[in-house]
């Protein structure tokens, strides 16, 4: 099965066109991944780094879970992966850590993502409070999201492409 990934139209209002290029990265990042055992989505890309398209989708669970759930909204949701001793826990996978689990947590952080945005102008500030020092707005967090999403897949295609030299969109 491939993701279906559709670009916004070109006439599209800033906010569909935002959310539309979102939508079209989240997709991007989910291509890459698809027909790969849990043990190709665990390679590594080159040593010594432990980025892999597994460590990659779990990042932007933790990414989608930050800006939209803790910033934008003010939730208080703790890390998914990472943690204090950790910071870079969502690329150190373990034994245990799988792809049904990542994929279905960073699905699960995308339509909680959803349901933030959907409470806000573009122009709204965020609700995180004193957590950080600045307020973002939406507009700005999309942004942010599009270039995080953008950075990333590029890496995904290095990656896809050192383990079964597929390459492309």
């Amino acid at each position: 099965m491939t993701t279906e990934r559709t670009e916004p139209a070109t006439d599209a209002d800033e906010r569909s066109m935002l959310e539309g290029w979102l939508d079209y990265h989240r997709a991007t990042l989910a291509r890459k991944c698809e027909g790969l055992t849990d043990g190709q989505l665990r390679t590594a890309s080159v040593p010594p780094s432990e980025l892999s398209l597994m460590g990659l989708v779990r990042h932007m669970a933790e990414v989608e879970r930050g800006w939209f759930r803790r910033v934008l909204a003010g939730e208080d949701a703790g890390p998914l992966y990472y943690s204090e001793a950790d910071r870079d826990g969502e690329f150190h996978l373990g034994e245990g850590d799988t792809w049904d689990e990542a994929h279905a947590t960073w699905q699960a952080e995308i339509d909680a993502a959803r349901r933030a945005a959907a409470g806000f102008a573009l122009d709204d500030p965020s609700r995180a409070g004193d957590r950080f020092s600045d307020a973002y707005s939406l507009r700005w967090i999309y942004t942010h999201m599009i270039e995080e999403y953008a950075r990333h897949n590029g890496h995904a295609d290095l990656i896809r492409e050192r383990i079964d030299g597929a390459t492309g969109e």
